[in-house]
């Protein structure tokens, strides 16, 4: 795809107007036209690009990689150093495909009724190609600044923060360096085409998988085996999804279920209301309602444990002498992993189970103040762009802000405007039909702009 035709000097597309939401557009099919899936990576190819719509404009930057065809990418555009830095990141990989379960191409940038189609159009190339806009803007319109603004374009989000986020923040982070980031890892709610609400992360649960493991004898497939390891992993399955840990809420999340209260249906408040009562006898119903009727609600409020593997056997008539199941968990940012593994080993409570976790861990927690400068500016252009407010809330995801938070930056997680039917229909993130509407895309731009300038531009 070529690349758009910078407006001549002085005639720069400001934000918001016709001539630079056709650039916005133009650059965020061309990065979405790019297969970054990962594994393998090669984000090289989004970073070509990069390049090549940079050197166009003047703009420099720099190249890091610890793998040559997963490099990230720095642009620093220089303020006057009154204040520090706030850095700007989008992720250029994307979750892998089965391209026969979508309708449009995934990675054809496909516009159609509204929408733009494609792997990566709501995690993430749209914050990708909103920073992209951002430095472009700075540049074609001379904006003087108090604190520098720097773009990193991120390797490797998608499990492999080794070649990503954290390989700079342990060995470049003088690159990266900020008082405050914006990244993914928020978002504004819509549903029934209004917006809800906007949701800032400035926290996210940590993700570690456990392996739960059973040997025993093999045998004949027509002899029953009271001792067979795929009976016990069975058990222990069944138990830790039967198990529900205990309520645990922080700074964040108390918040957002306060302010959440004051803006739901009064059936729904009371249930929010009543999860934030220290008194089990009427929290525990609060509970056990969200995990039925919003189990997103409940995983913020407690540690989860999906089951997502189970690996046994090679044939039908053999009984395996192995039996392991993997779950996907995800912890609190204060959580002690110590404790939490011999409660699991308690709640299974059969000597013949291993349990273990299945990785090191690779997405530090932590959190960031909602006193800072930079939630104040948010709350701000949160109402400016989409008159509603703004909810500090804990991802239940994970994202590199986990990386970048562990070395200083305060770090808020943003993004554009999604519907809450999306999610059902089957066109969300890491969905076969990943979607964004247009006119969100462009408002969400404009929003990271205002977000910017307010935190950055000289006054």
């Amino acid at each position: 795809m070529a690349l758009a035709t910078a407006a001549p000097r002085g005639q720069q597309a400001d934000p918001g107007t016709p001539a630079f939401e056709a650039e916005t557009l133009k650059h965020f099919q061309a990065l979405l036209q790019r297969d970054t899936s990962s594994p393998p990576g090669n984000e090289i190819r989004a970073v070509e690009y990069l390049k090549e719509v940079l050197d166009a404009e003047g703009i420099p930057y720099q190249v890091f990689a610890k793998d040559p065809q997963r490099p990230n990418l720095v642009v620093r555009m220089k303020g006057n150093g009154k204040k520090k830095p706030v850095l700007i990141m989008g992720h250029t990989d994307v979750v892998t495909v089965d391209p026969k379960k979508w309708t449009f191409p995934p990675f054809g940038g496909t516009v159609d009724g509204g929408y733009v189609y494609g792997r990566g159009t709501v995690d993430d190339k749209d914050n990708l190609v909103a920073a992209l806009m951002l430095v472009l803007h700075i540049k074609r319109a001379g904006i003087a600044l108090d604190r520098d603004v720097i773009l990193l374009a991120e390797a490797g989000e998608e499990g492999a923060p080794d070649v990503g986020a954290q390989f700079m923040a342990d060995n470049h982070l003088d690159a990266i360096d900020a008082e405050f980031c914006l990244a993914e890892g928020g978002g504004v709610v819509r549903s029934g085409g209004k917006v809800r609400q906007a949701n800032i992360g400035t926290t996210e649960k940590e993700p570690r998988p456990v392996e739960i493991i059973v040997t025993g004898p093999a045998g004949h497939g027509s002899v029953p085996n009271q001792n067979s390891a795929v009976l016990a992993v069975s058990a222990a399955v069944t138990k830790v999804g039967q198990w529900k840990p205990p309520l645990r809420l922080n700074e964040t999340t108390a918040s957002y279920f306060k302010r959440l209260a004051t803006m739901a249906e009064p059936a729904v408040a009371q249930q929010y209301r009543a999860l934030l009562n220290p008194d089990p006898k009427v929290h525990g119903p609060a509970e056990d309602w969200m995990l039925v009727n919003e189990p997103g609600h409940w995983s913020m409020t407690h540690t989860s444990l999906v089951p997502t593997i189970i690996t046994t056997g090679f044939r039908y008539n053999v009984i395996p002498s192995e039996a392991k199941a993997t779950f996907d968990v995800r912890l609190h940012p204060d959580e002690n992993q110590d404790t939490f593994l011999e409660q699991l080993r308690k709640v299974i409570n059969d000597p013949k189970v291993e349990v273990r976790w299945a990785r090191d861990r690779y997405r530090p927690a932590g959190g960031s103040k909602l006193t800072t400068e930079a939630y104040t500016v948010l709350e701000a252009m949160v109402k400016k762009h989409y008159d509603t407010v703004a909810l500090p809330t804990m991802g239940t995801g994970a994202t590199d802000m986990s990386n970048i938070r562990a070395k200083g930056p305060q770090c808020y997680g943003i993004g554009p405007a999604t519907d809450t039917e999306d999610g059902q229909k089957g066109f969300s993130a890491h969905s076969d039909q990943e979607r964004i509407l247009v006119d969100e895309l462009h408002r969400f731009v404009r929003f990271q702009y205002d977000v910017v300038m307010e935190l950055a531009r000289t006054k």
